[in-house]
């Protein structure tokens, strides 16, 4: 049988609490309709999000669309 962890409201060193920064489940489904596009990006900035991808186990044109859609959400007003 295992043995249940106690917790105390003791100090765990030089720890520092963040803020949330996940999404709401509700904002990781599309709100609307995709749109195909063309574009030319530079060898530097693909290889990062290919780089990026592969450690996070997504396609890397997903993590540059959900970066998009970050930027829009936070600047468009």
């Amino acid at each position: 049988m295992k043995r249940k962890t106690n917790y105390t409201n003791e100090s765990l060193g030089r720890l520092k609490v963040i803020k949330d920064f996940l999404p709401a489940p509700d904002k990781l489904i599309f709100k609307e309709e995709p749109i195909k596009v063309t574009m030319v990006l530079s060898k530097s900035s693909v290889q990062f999000f290919k780089k990026t991808a592969r450690k996070q186990h997504a396609p890397y044109q997903k993590l540059i669309r959900t970066l998009l859609d970050t930027y829009v959400a936070l600047y468009a007003a």
